[in-house]
C-alpha cells in the first residue's frame, strides 16, 4: 500500500495540513493555523476520534427513529467527519455542508473525497447567509460547527440568527451546536440563554470536568420545540469512552441563571482559549 503523506496547503481563512494517522489506515488529522479541527476515518466514517464529534453522534443518533434518512444541514465543514458518519448511520439522508472557506473545501473534496451517492451537496457561503436563504421548514437537523480560527464568529450567536436556524428546521427539528467555554461559562449561558428565545426544549452535554470549571472545553447544546431523548442520550453519554454530563430541566434553568440573550449589536466571538487547549501531540 502507498504511504499517505501530509498534505499542506494554504486556504482562503489559514493554512490548512492534512496528517496521516499512523495508526489507522486512511484516517486524517486536519488542522489549521495548527488548531485541529477534524479527524475522519475514510474507512470507517463512524469512527468519531473527537470527544465533541462523539457527543454530536450521539445526539444525532437518537434524533428519530434509529436508521431513518435525515435532512441535514452542516455549517461548518471540516473534513466531512459528521456527514459521512450520517450517510453511513442513516443510509439515504440528504446532507447541506456549509463552510465559508471555498480553498479548504477544494482541499477536502480532493484528498479526502466523498463516496458517490453519498448525498452530500457542499456550499462555499457564509453560514448565516445560507441560512437566511434556505426554505423554511426543510431541515430534520442543523449542527452549527463554525470556527474562525478557534473562536466561534460573533454573527452565529445572537437571536437573529438562532431565529433563522429555527425557521429552517421542521416542527420536531434539532439543533446543534459546539462551543467552547470556561468557568464562569458566560459565552455559554448566554448562548444557552439565546437559544431559549426560540426553542423550548434544551440540552446541555459536557466533560463533568469542564462543568466543574476545572479547564477550558467543548460543550454541545442540542434545541428543539420537542423533548430530546434524554434517558437515551445519557446512557450514550454515560458508557462513552469520554464520558460526559447530560444537563436539562430545572439543572440546565439554574445553570442559565439570569443570564440574558445576545442580541446582534451586543455579539461576541467565543472566548480565546488558552494556550494548548485545543494542541496536539
Amino acid at each position: 500500500m502507498k504511504e499517505a503523506i501530509p498534505v499542506a496547503r494554504d486556504v482562503d481563512h489559514g493554512f490548512a495540513k492534512l496528517m496521516p494517522d499512523i495508526d489507522r489506515d486512511r484516517a486524517w488529522l486536519l488542522t489549521v493555523d495548527g488548531a485541529p479541527q477534524s479527524y475522519v476515518d475514510l474507512d470507517d466514517p463512524t469512527h468519531l476520534e473527537f470527544e465533541y464529534a462523539r457527543r454530536l453522534g450521539h445526539v444525532l443518533d437518537v434524533v428519530g427513529e434509529p436508521g431513518r434518512a435525515l435532512d441535514v444541514v452542516h455549517l461548518g465543514g471540516g473534513a466531512l467527519t459528521l456527514p459521512r458518519y450520517v450517510a453511513v448511520t442513516r443510509p439515504g439522508s440528504r446532507q447541506d455542508v456549509v463552510e465559508a472557506d471555498r480553498g479548504l473545501l477544494e482541499l477536502v473534496a480532493e484528498h479526502l473525497p466523498l463516496p458517490q451517492g453519498a448525498g452530500v451537496a457542499l456550499h462555499a457561503a457564509d453560514a448565516r447567509g445560507w441560512l437566511e436563504n434556505a426554505a423554511g421548514g426543510s431541515a430534520d437537523v442543523i449542527v452549527a460547527d463554525v470556527f474562525g480560527g478557534s473562536r466561534v464568529p460573533a454573527h452565529l450567536t445572537s437571536v437573529a440568527f438562532v431565529r433563522e436556524a429555527a425557521r429552517v428546521l421542521r416542527g420536531s427539528g434539532v439543533y446543534l451546536s459546539n462551543l467552547p467555554d470556561a468557568a464562569p461559562f458566560d459565552f455559554l449561558r448566554s448562548q444557552l440563554a439565546t437559544l431559549a428565545t426560540a426553542f423550548e426544549e434544551l440540552v446541555l452535554i459536557a466533560e463533568p470536568g469542564v462543568l466543574r470549571g476545572r479547564r477550558f472545553g467543548n460543550a454541545v447544546l442540542a434545541a428543539g420545540h420537542e423533548p430530546v431523548d434524554v434517558v437515551a442520550l445519557a446512557r450514550l453519554m454515560a458508557a462513552d469512552a469520554f464520558p460526559a454530563r447530560v444537563e436539562h430541566g430545572a439543572a440546565l434553568r439554574e445553570f442559565i441563571g439570569d443570564a440574558r440573550a445576545v442580541r446582534d449589536e451586543d455579539a461576541v466571538p467565543s472566548p480565546v482559549p488558552p494556550d494548548g487547549a485545543f494542541g496536539i501531540g
